[in-house]
């Protein structure tokens, strides 16, 4: 099982991250990627997240470990951005793939909520200029717990 966690503090290109991860995994059966971007609705001039430098990276491993111990994967690759970002540019980027599709999406989805809402980042966005902090919502925390409630390895 491979394991790939990078966090940067300039922009990257997805694409060049996914070929050479779904190359490097022949055999694969399925491989599942989603990528968020800064969004560009309701007035967002920009996004910024900072964070706690000695605990992130090895949190996000710690979260592909527990990822790769819980899912039957060839591989996940987690990269996440840092620092002050522009709309349409990529926050993050999770790729999983396995011999067969359901592991590979169950857990991107898995990595996803512990980053959306259990993460070492603090978020802020910037609207006419102002910045506002954001916090997890509601149902970002839901879709954590439901993690919680079903332990077993898929």
């Amino acid at each position: 099982m491979a394991r790939q966690v990078e966090l940067l503090d300039a922009p990257f290109n997805p694409g060049s991250y996914v070929g050479p991860f779904t190359n490097a995994h022949p055999g694969l059966g399925g491989v599942c990627t989603f990528v968020g971007e800064v969004r560009s609705d309701d007035d967002v001039e920009a996004l910024e997240l900072s964070h706690y430098a000695p605990l992130t990276l090895a949190g996000m491993e710690a979260l592909a470990d527990e990822a790769l111990g819980r899912f039957d994967l060839m591989g996940i690759l987690i990269v996440h951005r840092v620092g002050e970002m522009q709309p349409g540019e990529p926050i993050v980027l999770v790729s999983a793939c396995a011999r067969h599709r359901r592991a590979a999406i169950q857990a991107v989805d898995f990595a996803m909520d512990h980053l959306k809402s259990d993460a070492w980042f603090w978020k802020r966005e910037r609207r006419g200029g102002v910045w506002t902090w954001i916090e997890p919502r509601e149902e970002d925390h839901a879709d954590l717990a439901r993690w919680r409630e079903t332990p077993e390895k898929v």
